[in-house]
């Protein structure tokens, strides 16, 4: 049976132009315009790459700090003892400790956005592994989340730090805000993430980089890009 459309949803797909191609601004100005739905709608942006990620040189990994942030309450919790506990208190941690908190996790809690650890508690750290990678949740010294300098990584999670990581079908998917931010914001947002994405191009990868990309929100159709604008 085909999926019903609401008047609201086609009311939106009505103003966007299936054929174009929008750039940053057009989009960002569409997105709200589009927008429906009763509660503020995540923005996300869609990037098909032209990657083969079964190759090691030629995956896409990294993070970026969101000038704007995401609009939302991000709940940091960090691996870490001794000193380092208080310094990832001193710098706005929501939850902070080491074998009680693997503990609770195993148990089946999961009341956080992001997770931070030291080196030297990757041992305990990976145990979690089954839990927390297929959530995004498993620190990484490639994005930045096992480190030693926690002042740094706890404020940029707070701040609207995104991780990206292309999938096994070249596609990569993430927040870029929401849609009561104004235009401008969101175009900002957006431009960020392109620029780590073009920033983290594999020297491998051949051929057409950005083969597409699309903005959307929660409710709305998708936005065709203008990949031509993007500094590859």
């Amino acid at each position: 049976m085909a999926r019903k459309i609401s008047k609201k949803l086609k009311a939106a797909s009505a103003k966007v132009n299936a054929e174009k191609s929008y750039n940053l601004t057009e989009a960002s100005a569409l997105l709200k315009d589009i927008s429906y739905a009763k509660f503020d709608e995540t923005v996300e942006i869609a990037m098909n790459l032209g990657v083969d990620p079964r190759h090691a040189d030629q995956n896409v990994r990294g993070a970026v700090v969101l000038p704007h942030g995401l609009g939302k309450k991000v709940r940091v919790l960090v691996f870490a003892k001794g000193e380092k506990i208080r310094e990832a208190e001193e710098a706005g941690a929501d939850y902070v400790g080491g074998e009680e908190l693997a503990q609770k996790i195993q148990g089946g809690w999961l009341d956080f956005e992001s997770a931070i650890a030291t080196p030297d508690m990757m041992g305990l750290v990976g145990r979690l592994g089954r839990i927390l990678a297929p959530r995004g949740l498993m620190p990484n010294p490639k994005v930045g989340t096992v480190t030693q300098d926690l002042k740094t990584a706890v404020k940029e999670a707070k701040a609207g730090r995104v991780e990206f990581k292309v999938n096994k079908a070249g596609i990569i998917q993430a927040p870029v805000g929401k849609v009561s931010f104004d235009a401008a914001k969101i175009e900002e947002n957006a431009k960020a993430f392109i620029d780590a994405i073009v920033k983290a191009k594999p020297a491998a990868a051949k051929g057409t980089y950005i083969k597409s990309a699309y903005v959307s929100s929660t409710m709305s159709p998708s936005v065709r890009l203008e990949t031509a604008d993007f500094k590859i």
